[in-house]
């Protein structure tokens, strides 16, 4: 999986950048994912993620992080109308599934409060939001148990314990 990694605000460590894009990697691997997906992971500050926030998810605050889910456009793809497009054909062509916005203000906050590393919370917030990029939620208490559960064994596989 390729990932392109952008950091906003100049000061987040290399080490950091690094493990983003291993971590991400790692959780491609376990979700079956083709080698030529595409994604794209930004490191913003509180203000930047409250604009982004206010913009996509009509919520006025900062937060942790944004997930953008990328859908391709079947009507910028020229079938007959009439043809039925396979989805694993629509990633086929178009590999890019979307861009997770990392604050990382709410990642030195949330890593305190949590009581553990900055590795641990960069990478639990990388997995979070790939995990809502690529189809999962946590409305319902069944989503919840799903989604944290694969989650938290993703991070403990790669070796990002509490």
């Amino acid at each position: 999986m390729y990932v392109e990694m952008t950091d906003e605000t100049g000061k987040v460590p290399e080490n950091i950048i690094e493990q983003t894009e291993k971590i991400l990697a790692f959780a491609a691997e376990k979700l079956k994912l083709k080698d030529a997906t595409e994604m794209a992971v930004t490191f913003v500050d509180n203000a930047r993620s409250h604009e982004l926030n206010l913009e996509y998810r009509d919520t006025d605050r900062s937060t942790d992080v944004i997930s953008l889910e990328y859908k391709p456009d079947e009507s910028e793809i020229f079938f007959d109308e009439e043809m039925e497009i396979p989805e694993e054909l629509l990633n086929e062509m178009d590999p890019f599934i979307g861009e997770l916005f990392i604050s990382i203000d709410k990642a030195v906050e949330q890593a305190a409060d949590y009581g553990h590393s900055i590795e641990r919370e960069y990478g639990w917030l990388a997995v979070h939001g790939f995990l809502h990029i690529n189809g999962y939620d946590h409305y319902t208490p069944e989503e919840e148990a799903e989604m944290f559960g694969l989650q938290e064994e993703i991070l403990t596989a790669y070796g990002l314990t509490r």
